[in-house]
């Protein structure tokens, strides 16, 4: 969410400016509107007029560039103790 206290606002006729590519306001009201990849731009509203910050372009930026995370491998040991465990599990169900 914006702060207007901390946060540089930005009319959003003029955001496009300052986003790599200069989208236009249409992109801004989509990114804003529905989003990308789930990740929707902060805009809001001041009188009638659509602001939004700089601070919001950057969070929106490194959202859509957030690396993902991958998930952790098993050790050596943690595959060992699994197995051990599903072995144990079979024997009991006389498999």
């Amino acid at each position: 969410m914006i702060d207007v206290k901390t946060e540089t606002l930005i009319r959003f006729q003029e955001a496009g400016r300052f986003i790599p590519g200069n989208p236009s306001v249409c992109t801004l009201h989509r990114w804003r509107a529905s989003g990308v990849r789930g990740v929707k731009l902060e805009t809001l509203l001041v009188g009638g007029t659509r602001f939004t910050s700089s601070e919001a372009i950057a969070r929106f930026i490194a959202e859509q560039n957030r690396d993902e995370q991958p998930q952790p491998a098993f050790t050596a040991k943690q595959r060992r103790t699994q197995a051990e465990a599903a072995n144990r599990l079979l024997e009991e169900m006389g498999l």
